[in-house]
């Protein structure tokens, strides 16, 4: 499986037979680190649930234009937006590779927020993405995990791992450090994780990394 993030939560998952873009939200598109001119194949693109940081509907919209048939799996509520935006394959079920596995609403965000319904997945029997959540129940060998939150702390991350206690770790959700704060962050996680024979991959935005 190759792996490729395009900062903050969008990842780029490519397995033996499918190309599956996760959360493409504002923070990933206005980076300008991801071309869509250079991608060949999309097959299927999960939106964890429905705000900006997870789903942003010009990116959506850039997508929809060059693979007007490529097959969405999100929430409920995203699927009617994305059906509006002329998707022609949205739905809130499992499809092959794409298991959901947890339908919570997202983390607690009052007084400042609602939580909407937040999906959790596992792609490829594999990789499982939490979404906005800390308290998800299963993890496979590697966990997309959000380390860094206005609803969540990188202690509470930590908390979730180590009783999950996956093989491997994928940093998401941290759009908001800046440069030198990610960097010191993942040296201490990694340090961290690595006492508990757990891997915490560092990514670099755009560079594809195999797991």
């Amino acid at each position: 499986m190759k792996i490729t993030k395009y900062v903050h939560s969008c990842l780029m998952v490519e397995t033996e037979s499918q190309n599956i873009l996760v959360d493409p939200g504002q923070f990933s598109w206005e980076s300008g680190v991801f071309d869509i001119n250079k991608l060949e194949k999309l097959d299927v693109v999960v939106i964890t649930h429905e705000h900006f940081d997870h789903f942003y509907e010009p990116f959506v919209q850039t997508i929809l234009q060059k693979f007007p048939n490529v097959q969405f799996v999100s929430t409920p509520e995203v699927v009617v937006r994305l059906q509006s935006l002329g998707a022609l394959q949205a739905c809130s079920e499992s499809v092959e590779e794409i298991k959901i596995f947890s339908r919570q609403r997202h983390a607690q965000l009052a007084p400042l927020g609602d939580s909407p319904e937040n999906i959790a997945v596992h792609i490829a029997d594999a990789l499982t993405i939490a979404g906005d959540r800390h308290d998800i129940e299963e993890s496979r060998e590697i966990l997309a995990l959000p380390v860094t939150a206005p609803w969540g702390a990188m202690t509470e991350a930590a908390g979730m791992a180590l009783k999950l206690i996956p093989k491997k770790i994928i940093p998401v959700h941290d759009w908001h450090w800046n440069d030198v704060a990610r960097r010191g962050a993942y040296d201490r996680l990694e340090a961290f994780f690595a006492e508990h024979n757990i891997v915490f991959i560092k990514p670099v935005d755009g560079q594809s990394f195999e797991v």
